[in-house]
């Protein structure tokens, strides 16, 4: 250990006090040395499981845990900050033998220094949410792997070929297939296979080339390039599976798709195990930065993260989907990723620091096809992985596989595309020009650094209305459709409770403070309300929104305001850099993507001012875009092409160097926007007056307005 770690770890041990950090909520604070960290958890409000009362018995409270110096972004593996592996779990280890690998048990670790404790999935009560299912995508069928039927020649004294060169041979005649490779792994078991299906086989044969074009160009093939035998059957074989896999910064989604006839026969999604290093990438970066190894430990975790999603895809269909009862994982023979530029450098084990600095570099911005097994992918041994193109910086295969599905290159109206998350990625243009940037909006928007924030989980409030007269609101939360000033609301929600407020939830509160005149156009909270509503409540020097008071409080401060506009501010101001760059006032179109995307309403996203104004009946979710782009290139072949030679065409704005970026960052900190006329929100929602001017304290509040509006 070096002399640094040791006097971190001294200074940590002889506080009275620890800090600690849970991910994935992100969620956090201090408390004093010797704490369990199941009742820190139980403090904070954080989704723990404990059936046995913190006895060690039942082992629900497993959890991962990190120390490390937090202002310098350094986390080290160590157990010194952590009471030592206790009797209670040795024994429940011996009797169990269900404790993973660098887990300790809640109930029983207790704090001795500062701490970053991952509370995996399996312990959580309210299982995670990846709002990742497949959409409904029209795609024509030309998958890169096909699977071919043949009788072969029975060798004989006459024709003493080799069994290889004859079952070419019935390929070329059956199926006018020529010039074969064939994986070296199948030569063999080639002999037995065929006489094992009594000279009667199914061949699964990966073909670079759509039935429309020529063989890919050689900037697109690599070893796995050309047409070659990847799997051969015994008799009728008619599974062969690919895999669209959406690798993001939060989650990572799968979807098993039947190369035969196009249908998705299951869908999973996880949690990134990566988010135990950061919640961000830049944070990340960081982890990387300060720990020689960090990335190949971040590989390793996402790769035996989609394997793990690879079994659970193949586990539904055989149970749920009629006559896919033996899928297997040996059916996977094609898999298709996309993913942001941290998360691509990091699943094809590549440092990604240069990411965290001007300019930015990619090792490598071009698609890239190769044998899965290089992967450390668990599929089909001669399985291909092709991964979608980066478009550039921080636009990645992900922003490609949004382009891909919606294909704005293909339309007249100027279109807004928007993948929202912790790094949102803006394509605008249309079918004469497309630009694209990053805009780091940070993770606010998924629940972390908000005070009650958590990411979508049963029990999570998801939708809001407050009543403009007593600023009395309601909402629902995920898992019930009973809104929380219905009868039978609490008999409704027993088993869920309610734990915290989500993405879409926060984004409607804000709106709804802000159209009821709880906040003025600059954020800040009116604390003169506190007249009409206690519900207005001091917090110091500012003041805060009681939403809910339960056995969870949720109350809005003045600093989740804050995060949220620093998170819209920056998003809008991407936005209308590249508006500048097309010399337009107007965009005509807008998709949201992603998951995040996927579930806010539009149009209290335009009262915030995350999108900038535009008819409402044109603003509409793209749902996971880029994971359907991501079948897209999996179930057409032509499309692999298609999408490459687009993203070449992509003009890339860099906002870090552009002058007016702070100048948009600022009006877009107010309430939709200080300069930004929103015409079109204003004719379907009744805005509150804009200020004369706007203040920048955080006072207690400005004289009330009058604020009535249309309601939906």
């Amino acid at each position: 250990m070096s002399q640094e770690t040791d006097i971190n770890n001294e200074t940590a041990c002889d506080q009275s006090t620890a800090r600690i950090i849970f991910t994935p909520t992100g969620k956090r604070g201090e408390f004093p040395i010797g704490t369990p960290i199941l009742q820190a958890a139980r403090s904070l409000g954080v989704d723990l499981d404990s059936v046995c009362g913190g006895r060690g018995i039942c082992g629900r409270c497993q959890v991962l845990c990190s120390e490390g110096d937090f202002s310098k972004h350094k986390v080290v593996s160590s157990s010194n900050h952590l009471t030592p592996f206790g009797p209670n779990e040795e024994r429940y280890e011996k009797l169990k033998g269900e404790m993973k690998a660098g887990r300790r048990l809640g109930c029983q670790a207790r704090l001795q220094g500062d701490v970053v404790i991952d509370v995996p999935e399996d312990s959580q009560v309210h299982r995670q949410v990846i709002r990742k299912a497949a959409d409904h995508v029209n795609i024509t069928l030309d998958p890169s792997v096909r699977l071919y039927y043949v009788e072969v020649q029975e060798p004989d004294m006459h024709d003493p070929s080799g069994d290889l060169k004859r079952l070419k041979k019935a390929l070329h005649k059956e199926w006018q297939l020529t010039n074969l490779d064939c994986e070296r792994s199948l030569y063999p078991t080639l002999q037995t296979t065929l006489r094992d299906g009594e000279w009667k086989v199914t061949v699964a044969i990966y073909d670079p080339a759509s039935k429309e074009t020529e063989a890919l160009e050689s900037s697109t093939e690599s070893a796995t390039g050309n047409k070659r035998i990847l799997a051969v059957w015994p008799g009728f074989h008619d599974r062969a599976y690919g895999v669209a896999i959406d690798v993001g910064s939060t989650t990572i989604a799968a979807h098993l798709c039947n190369l035969v006839d196009g249908e998705v026969l299951a869908s999973s999604g996880a949690m990134n195990p990566q988010i135990r290093f950061g919640e961000d990438l830049m944070s990340r970066v960081s982890y990387v930065m300060m720990n020689p190894g960090g990335d190949t430990e971040m590989t390793e975790a996402v790769i035996e993260s989609i394997n793990q999603l690879l079994v659970a895809v193949c586990e539904e269909a055989a149970a749920t989907v009629e006559g896919h009862s033996e899928a297997s994982i040996n059916d996977i023979l094609d898999l298709t990723f996309v993913a942001n530029p941290v998360m691509h450098h990091l699943l094809l084990g590549i440092n990604p620091v240069e990411l965290g600095w001007a300019p930015f570099a990619l090792a490598f911005d071009e698609a890239a096809s190769l044998p899965a097994r290089d992967m450390g992918l668990k599929a089909n041994q001669n399985a291909c992985a092709y991964i979608l193109p980066c478009i550039a910086g921080h636009v990645g295969a992900d922003a490609a596989g949004v382009v891909l599905a919606e294909k704005p290159y293909t339309l007249e109206p100027k279109t807004l595309l928007v993948d929202v998350g912790t790094n949102a990625e803006i394509v605008l243009g249309n079918k004469d020009r497309l630009l694209a940037c990053s805009s780091p909006t940070g993770p606010a928007f998924e629940g972390a650094q908000i005070s009650a924030g958590q990411r979508a989980a049963p029990g999570a409030i998801e939708r809001v209305r407050i009543e403009p007269e007593t600023l009395e609101p309601r909402f629902s939360v995920i898992g019930s459709d009973v809104w929380s000033n219905d009868d039978g609301f609490a008999e409704a929600n027993k088993s869920l409770g309610v734990t915290g407020i989500c993405g879409s939830g926060i984004i409607e509160v804000i709106a709804e403070m802000f159209l009821t005149g709880i906040i003025n156009q600059d954020g800040v909270i009116q604390g003169d309300l506190q007249s009409r509503s206690d519900r207005i409540i001091e917090d110091g020097r500012t003041f805060s929104y009681l939403l809910h008071d339960g056995d969870v409080r949720i109350v809005i401060t003045q600093n989740d305001v804050r995060e949220i506009q620093l998170a819209k501010a920056a998003l809008y101001a991407g936005v209308r850099l590249l508006m500048d760059k097309l010399e337009i006032n107007a965009v005509e179109r807008i998709r949201l993507a992603g998951a995040f995307g996927s579930h806010i309403d539009v149009k209290y996203a335009m009262v915030i001012g995350l999108i900038p104004d535009c008819d409402l009946q044109h603003v509409s979710s793209a749902g996971n875009a880029a994971g359907n782009g991501a079948r897209i290139a999996l179930m057409n072949v032509a499309a692999r092409k298609e999408i490459e030679s687009v993203v070449q065409t992509v003009e890339k704005i860099e906002t870090a160097v552009e002058e007016r970026f702070q100048e948009h960052f600022v009006d877009a900190m107010a309430f939709p926007n200080k300069s930004a006329d929103f015409t079109e929100l204003c004719k379907v929602v009744q805005m509150p007056e804009r200020q004369a001017s706007a203040s920048s304290g955080e006072g207690t509040s400005g004289r009330r307005r009058s604020r009535r509006r249309k309601r939906s």
